[in-house]
């Protein structure tokens, strides 16, 4: 052989060599997980793939220098990659944190451990987790997202990034205008009302740019989906269509009236002849832009009353054959919530068709056991998924259900009611907060016997810090017993609201219209908490999940003496001390600003984090100002005038955010102090030329006795708030200011709130 064809032959089996290494990569996520979490981390772990008589498994194993992780499948590969993580190496990776450095030589796994389920399928997000939490997401976001997923379970997440591209291929085949379209499709801060058929185009219209990114976006979100085998839910049809199909196209569609002051798109009947024509239209548009799924997620009715002209068994039976129609294995997806899924619309479906996702399992449970919500049948033959909703509008607020959480999960082993449970899933409004109570419910599926939460938050902090301290132990010890545990019968829609969060009154308690909050613990109990975190504070420096938990609890605690504090002046107020209102309420205005400070040193508590993002999906100056304005609105008023005073949307995405405190609450809360003042100052030195006119001789007894009592200011609130949603930038995510120091700021301010009490 002479030295060039020798050297041609080596060329080729280095290049073939080279190629099937690189095949064996790509075909293995979790190496590629691994090099993201560290770079190198991958060639200190072996992983395998083994069955395992039809239950999923994880198994922890040490061969030489190297941990072996076994699985089922790469999902649960990554789930024991994780609980190695936690349990062994006192690495916690969560939404503040997805990179750690792993140790050069990783503890071994001394004898081997294996954890089996039967709870085949794990769900993740909620139609709002799209708008709340990821209305703005790039690529670099979602892929953090989708690795979150697979350390923590998850193999069926709802995929609904792009719908909108769908609808508008759809509709331009209808025959419908570009601007019509954009009167129909909402902006991306509200997609999620839009496609659960609550409103048309609010924040819109979309910009041409907003289609091709979000179409580019999803297919690289399925691509990594699918490489992890994790089988998406894709949207389906259940009728949906503007409101003017029945004069554009002839439809037979019902009203769908108004939605908190917005029109409600229409409804196609699954009964009416021509409904088949349109769902094929749309399941092609969506084939062709995402291809098919098993799983299918379809709300009809949602949120509406019931209404007897609709035949709901036959408009059930109606969906599943279009859905059925694009792939005969396909699963419809339907939310437990309310009157969905309503009995008459079911009962007469095939089991291994329909799979219902028992929303509000930790709350209000509708599958059987004791609930304002319960079904005494429960889900009769339908397989479903005990789900996890935790968190509304995306507030941010220390809060969780503890105890409600592992009793009802685990009365699921024995209760008939619960023999077609098929796994779990993860539906909050609102994603990135409370990790302590994700990572819990990622663990029940793995967990075959109930355990008690006071030694679970032992191991949890010591993987989410790498260390153990009596005084961090204490005060998660306080949480899991108060803020975290908030008990059966209280109905609270999520966290415990911020007063600084809510339109200004006498009587301020909840910030939201429809949070049901009630009081469940004591304020003293966050403040322990958060002084104990803060007198250790100095020793953990640098300590990324420390310190955000840290900023967390010492804001939780701030915000509860608030509410004390915002008491102390009104009743100031009420009982006419002027000077001791002018002291209080600028004292309360004084704890707002702090929060803004302390929030100010971490990234995720900070508005420009949520701003920047929207502008950066903008292709022009126009398009980032509108992505921004859909920021800006939906965590304040919402919507428009009517639907912010009359609708009752106003402040239902509220967030404890830098920025957001600064030049949005302290405005309001400023504004109302000053109107308090000034109507104490009217009738302390009323008016000259008003005196001895007779102007109240004509009042009533009982007029006269509602004039003497202290009363409300009114202020026009949304003309205070519209003018900061029209503005642009200022807002920047890089955090100021050292986390440490200003925690042990706030726990100074906390410890002169114990004095004065």
């Amino acid at each position: 052989m002479n030295t060039k064809h020798f050297f041609k032959i080596a060329a080729f089996v280095t290049v073939w060599f080279f190629m099937a290494d690189y095949h064996v990569m790509a075909a293995n996520p979790i190496t590629n997980l691994l090099e993201r979490i560290d770079k190198g981390a991958s060639h200190k772990f072996k992983v395998e793939l083994m069955k395992n008589d039809g239950k999923e498994f994880f198994e922890l194993d040490q061969q030489g220098s190297k941990v072996v992780v076994r699985g089922h499948n790469w999902v649960d590969v990554a789930v024991g990659i994780n609980w190695y993580l936690k349990y062994y190496a006192g690495i916690h990776l969560s939404w503040n944190q997805m990179k750690a450095k792993l140790p050069d030589v990783l503890p071994p796994v001394k004898q081997r451990e294996k954890h089996e389920t039967n709870l085949s399928l794990r769900y993740d997000f909620n139609y709002c987790t799209f708008s709340y939490s990821m209305a703005f997401w790039d690529w670099k976001r979602w892929e953090k997202e989708i690795d979150w997923m697979a350390l923590h379970g998850v193999n069926m997440p709802l995929a609904i990034v792009g719908e909108e591209c769908v609808w508008r291929n759809m509709l331009l085949k209808l025959g419908y205008s570009e601007e019509e379209i954009g009167r129909f499709i909402a902006g991306p801060a509200f997609l999620a009302w839009w496609e659960m058929n609550n409103l048309e185009g609010w924040g819109g219209p979309l910009p041409l740019s907003w289609y091709k990114r979000q179409e580019n976006l999803q297919k690289l979100i399925l691509k990594r989906m699918k490489e992890f085998g994790m089988q998406p839910v894709l949207p389906g049809y259940c009728g949906m269509m503007p409101h003017d199909a029945k004069e554009k196209l002839g439809l037979n569609v019902t009203d769908g009236g108004l939605w908190n002051g917005y029109q409600r798109p229409s409804n196609l009947l699954p009964t009416d002849p021509r409904f088949n024509e349109i769902a094929t239209l749309y399941y092609n548009e969506l084939t062709k832009l995402f291809g098919t799924s098993k799983y299918y997620s379809m709300d009809p009715f949602h949120e509406s009353n019931d209404d007897n002209a609709i035949d709901y068994d036959a408009a059930g039976k109606a969906m599943m054959r279009a859905m059925k129609a694009v792939r005969g294995d396909a699963v419809w997806v339907i939310q437990g919530w309310t009157e969905n899924p309503r009995p008459q619309m079911v009962d007469n479906m095939n089991p291994r068709d329909l799979l219902i996702l028992d929303l509000f399992s930790e709350c209000r449970p509708m599958w059987g056991i004791s609930s304002i919500w319960k079904r005494a049948e429960g889900y009769k033959q339908h397989p479903w998924l005990f789900c996890m909703l935790q968190n509304f509008g995306a507030n941010v607020g220390l809060h969780g259900r503890m105890d409600q959480l592992l009793d009802n999960f685990y009365q699921t082993k024995t209760n008939p009611l619960a023999k077609n449970i098929r796994g779990i899933g993860f539906t909050m409004e609102g994603s990135e907060n409370n990790p302590v109570m994700f990572e819990l419910m990622s663990e029940l599926p793995w967990r075959s016997e109930k355990f008690g939460k006071e030694d679970w938050i032992r191991q949890y902090t010591r993987a989410r810090y790498g260390f153990s301290d009596t005084a961090v132990d204490e005060a998660w010890s306080i949480l899991i017993h108060s803020i975290y545990n908030c008990p059966a019968g209280n109905n609270q829609q999520g966290p415990h609201e911020s007063i600084f969060c809510g339109r200004p009154t006498l009587n301020n308690f909840q910030a939201s219209s429809w949070s049901k909050m009630k009081n469940y613990y004591d304020p003293e109990d966050t403040r322990k908490a958060a002084l104990l975190m803060a007198s250790v504070a100095d020793k953990y420096r640098g300590n990324n999940n420390f310190e955000y938990d840290l900023v967390d609890i010492c804001r939780q605690a701030l915000a509860d003496q608030a509410r004390i504090q915002y008491q102390h002046a009104i009743a100031d107020y009420k009982s006419f001390s002027r000077k001791a209102f002018a002291k209080s309420s600028k004292h309360f205005l004084d704890m707002l600003l702090l929060q803004d400070k302390l929030l100010g040193t971490r990234s995720e508590f900070r508005l420009g984090h949520w701003t920047e993002a929207a502008r950066q999906c903008g292709t022009t100056e126009a398009e980032s100002n509108q992505y921004e304005w859909n920021a800006r609105v939906q965590i304040t008023t919402w919507g428009n005038r009517n639907c912010a005073d009359k609708g009752g949307l106003r402040d239902y995405a509220h967030k404890e955010w830098q920025g957001l405190l600064k030049d949005f609450y302290y405005v309001r809360w400023q504004k109302y102090f000053d109107a308090l003042s000034q109507q104490m100052e009217t009738q302390a030195n009323p008016q000259p030329e008003l005196l001895g006119t007779g102007v109240n001789s004509n009042k009533t007894a009982d007029e006269l006795f509602q004039m003497a009592l202290p009363q409300e200011v009114k202020l026009d609130y949304y003309a205070i708030e519209e003018p900061w949603t029209l503005k642009r930038g200022g807002y920047s995510a890089k955090p100021e200011g050292a986390a440490v120091e200003v925690a042990k700021e706030v726990a100074a301010e906390l410890k002169k709130c114990s004095l004065k009490q």
